[in-house]
C-alpha cells in the first residue's frame, strides 16, 4: 500500500491506495473484462450437443445459447475476480446472434459491473452420434420378443406389452445408454431395438433381464473387417414372461 493520503487522481481520502491510486479510480483507468469481438460456437441441431476437445457433451441440451456457452470466452483482469456474467441477446440475424454481458466484478475490493459486448455466429454441425443415427448406423441390436412357449398371443397385444417393459426400462437406464439408442422398429413378434453401443445394448439387455425375470441369449455375427480386425454386430435376444394372471375376483355374498 502507498503512504499517500489522498488519490492522486480523484483526490478521495480514506480509501486504500495502490500506487497513489485508490481502487475506484483504477478500476476506471484499467480494462478489467475483454471478449473477442466475434465468437464462434459449434451446437449439434438434432441433439444440442456442444464439442468439449475432442468429444461431444451436453446431448439433450437446449440449442438457445447460455451463460455457459457465452461466458467462457470472456477474459478477466490478473487482479480481477470474475463473480459472474448475465447474458442478454440484443439483436440476431439467421447467422449472428448479438449479445451484451454484465460482468460483475471485484477488484481491489470495489465492485464493478462492466458490459461486455459479444458477437456470435453458430455453426450447426451435427455430432458423430446423431449421423450416425441418421444413417440407420448400429453396432447392436435388441430383439424384445415374449417367451418361446405357451398360449400365442395376438401381435398388438404383445407389442403393447413389450413396450410398456421397454419404457419402464428406459426410464431406469442411464444417460449414456439411453443415447446410443438409434431406432426402435415394429414386427409381428416384437419389436427390434438398435444400438450405436454395443457395451450400452448389453448393460440394457442385462438391466432387462434382472428387472422382469427376462431370458438373454446373446450371438455376434461378422459384418465387415475395420484396421485389420473383423468387426462384429451383436444381438441380445430378450423374451420377457407373460405376465401372472390376476386371481378372480371374490363374489360378495
Amino acid at each position: 500500500m502507498g503512504d499517500s493520503e489522498f488519490c492522486v487522481v480523484c483526490g478521495s481520502t480514506g480509501r486504500p491506495l495502490v500506487d497513489g491510486v485508490c481502487a475506484e479510480c483504477a478500476a476506471d483507468r484499467t480494462r478489467l473484462v475483454t471478449a473477442p469481438q466475434r465468437v464462434v460456437i459449434t451446437i449439434c441441431p438434432t441433439c444440442g450437443a456442444r464439442p468439449v476437445g475432442t468429444r461431444w457433451e451436453g446431448a439433450g441440451s437446449s440449442s438457445l445459447l447460455t451463460a455457459t456457452d457465452l461466458t467462457p470466452h470472456v477474459k478477466v483482469h490478473p487482479e480481477a475476480g470474475l463473480r459472474r456474467v448475465d447474458w442478454e441477446e440484443v439483436s440476431f440475424t439467421p447467422t449472428v446472434r448479438e449479445f451484451e454481458g454484465s460482468a460483475h466484478v471485484g477488484f481491489r475490493g470495489a465492485v464493478r459491473t462492466v458490459k461486455v459486448p459479444m458477437s456470435v455466429r453458430i455453426d450447426h454441425r451435427t455430432c458423430p452420434d446423431c449421423s450416425r443415427k441418421s444413417g440407420k448406423y448400429f453396432t447392436a441390436t435388441i430383439q424384445l420378443r415374449g417367451p418361446a412357449e405357451g398360449p400365442f398371443e395376438k401381435s398388438p397385444v404383445l407389442r403393447d406389452r413389450l413396450e410398456t417393459q421397454w419404457n419402464r426400462l428406459l426410464n431406469e437406464a442411464r444417460p449414456d445408454w439411453k443415447r446410443a439408442v438409434s431406432w426402435l422398429e415394429p414386427l409381428p413378434e416384437g419389436f427390434d431395438c438398435f444400438f450405436t453401443d454395443t457395451l450400452a445394448a448389453r448393460a440394457m439387455a442385462r438391466l432387462a433381464k434382472q428387472r422382469f425375470g427376462a431370458s438373454l441369449k446373446e450371438s455376434a455375427t461378422l459384418f465387415g473387417r475395420k484396421d485389420g480386425r473383423d468387426v462384429y454386430r451383436v444381438t441380445f435376444c430378450l423374451r420377457f414372461p407373460r405376465p401372472p394372471k390376476s386371481s378372480p375376483a371374490s363374489v360378495e355374498q
